[in-house]
């Protein structure tokens, strides 16, 4: 047995400010997925996974069941002979390998389950979103759920705030396009749970809450609303002001050795650098109006393109 295929995903603007009512875009990244499999289990991460999955069913039959109830006896049944979630989703990363499972085993096991076939309406979207929440937070401690959302539906989704959230189109990509997004691989692995609890201690600062509400949280809005008019000229000024807040007040989600490159960028306008999740590692955001520039200025890392304008 092979599961159907789950996606990573992008969250491009919106990492901890969603968690303070910011907007957020999310989007599907296909280039990595994973499926759930009950074959074949010999390597080591098939049985590392498979331990971890007991574990989760472990945790899934504490879950409110006036939420959502699953059938358990299958999905145990389905654990104890050897299931594992087969995936090329690197972990820590940033892009969503827990969200990817949780959607996985919502899909096959939930009852009374809300499909993408559906009139998905905002109410619908909220209820896969806290079910989401309330799965994932087993792997981060707290969890929005709009990884697994993201996985889940494999549309982008557009949060307005913590209650408002919709599906959305994005303006089609230009292949030949000179300006990208990109993810460079900070070749370390990045733990959300630390990276949130140093955020939730500096929300406790005034001065921090109030560059998070009058800086932050302004142009991430301003970069989702230019991203989806498809406004790029504002797009990149606006990206610019975000990557300089993040330099000066997210320094501790920025691994040490990319501090230089990230004023690098700020400097000589050949990339903009922001977190991909909640940082401490793993990818890195990259945003260039001329792809060509970003990938001389960047010479010894590896660039992924994810989107062309």
């Amino acid at each position: 047995m092979k599961g159907p295929l789950f996606y990573s995903k992008i969250l491009l603007f919106g990492e901890y400010g969603i968690i303070k009512d910011s907007k957020g875009l999310s989007i599907p990244y296909n280039f990595y997925n994973g499926a759930l499999k009950t074959n074949g289990l010999q390597s080591e991460t098939a049985i590392k996974s498979n331990t971890n999955l007991k574990r989760f069913v472990d945790y899934l039959k504490t879950i409110n069941s006036e939420l959502v109830t699953f059938d358990l006896a299958a999905l145990q049944n389905d654990v104890d002979a050897g299931m594992y979630f087969d995936s090329s989703i690197p972990q820590g990363y940033g892009v969503g390998s827990s969200g990817a499972l949780v959607a996985a085993i919502y899909d096959k096991y939930a009852f009374n389950k809300i499909t993408v076939l559906e009139n998905l309406t905002r109410e619908k979207l909220l209820k896969l979103k806290s079910i989401f929440s309330e799965m994932e937070s087993f792997f981060h401690g707290k969890s929005s759920g709009l990884d697994p959302l993201n996985s889940y539906l494999s549309i982008p989704i557009l949060i307005n705030s913590k209650d408002n959230i919709e599906a959305t189109g994005i303006p089609s990509q230009k292949s030949d396009g000179k300006g990208a997004v990109f993810l460079l691989d900070s070749g370390i692995i990045g733990e959300t749970a630390p990276m949130v609890s140093i955020f939730m201690e500096n929300m406790k600062q005034e001065g921090f809450r109030k560059m998070l509400k009058n800086q932050f949280i302004k142009h991430t809005d301003a970069c989702v609303d230019d991203f989806l008019k498809g406004d790029i000229k504002s797009l990149f000024s606006n990206t610019k002001k975000l990557s300089k807040v993040v330099l000066n007040h997210f320094k501790p989600m920025i691994p040490q050795e990319f501090h230089e490159l990230w004023k690098k960028g700020i400097d000589t306008n050949d990339y903009y650098l922001k977190l991909c999740g909640s940082g401490g590692g793993g990818y890195i955001l990259g945003f260039t109006e001329d792809i060509d520039k970003a990938k001389l200025s960047l010479a010894n890392y590896k660039l992924e393109v994810v989107y062309n304008f």
